[in-house]
């Protein structure tokens, strides 16, 4: 049995939802999803976001064509974009913690990408928690605690000193397999 792969995630991502899509179709084996705080691996990198430069409008029409040809939904842009995704994460990192990392975030993905929906609003993100089948008001409260927010951290640090350098990413074993698009190359490494 091969090991689980790690599928480093964070709901800011239009990349990181196209992933979410299909990673498990395409890997032998389901992944373990990790929220992280892409931020964070920016800052650690002394990087910003492509949506943030002249890249913007080729990125976009970029993550549109491959909804497309995936036969995914249109994207809806959530205003403004990219946001806030702080509180997200760290409500990520909580629904992880309770054992539902996959469901949340992949509802909260769908929120942003397919619904429009801006989840720097608390509201989006209760609202994305009971999508997912958690409370969302628990979910929030949780997200605001201080383990909550030191476990975004030390995930976020780990992912980092694993060689994660952006969302989403695929790490099996020693090897991070960085983008949407590196599906195919952590399904080869995992079939060996």
């Amino acid at each position: 049995m091969p090991e689980r792969p790690r599928f480093f995630v964070d709901v800011g991502s239009p990349y990181a939802w196209l992933a979410a899509e299909r990673v498990e179709a395409v890997l032998p084996v389901a992944p373990v999803w990790e929220p992280v705080l892409l931020g964070a691996l920016f800052a650690a990198r002394g990087s910003g976001s492509w949506s943030l430069t002249d890249a913007r409008e080729a990125g976009i029409a970029e993550v549109e064509r491959r909804a497309r040809a995936r036969g995914l939904p249109a994207v809806r842009w959530p205003e403004p974009w990219p946001g806030d995704m702080l509180l997200a994460m760290r409500a990520a990192t909580a629904a992880a913690d309770g054992g539902s990392a996959r469901t949340f975030l992949l509802v909260a993905l769908r929120s942003a990408f397919v619904r429009g929906r801006d989840l720097s609003d608390p509201a989006a993100v209760a609202d994305a928690a009971s999508a997912a089948g958690i409370e969302g008001e628990a979910l929030l409260a949780a997200a605001g605690t201080p383990e909550v927010k030191a476990a975004l951290r030390e995930r976020t640090s780990e992912a980092l000193a694993l060689g994660v350098r952006g969302v989403p990413t695929v790490l099996v074993g020693d090897q991070a397999f960085w983008g949407d698009d590196q599906l195919e190359a952590a399904a080869r490494a995992l079939s060996v």
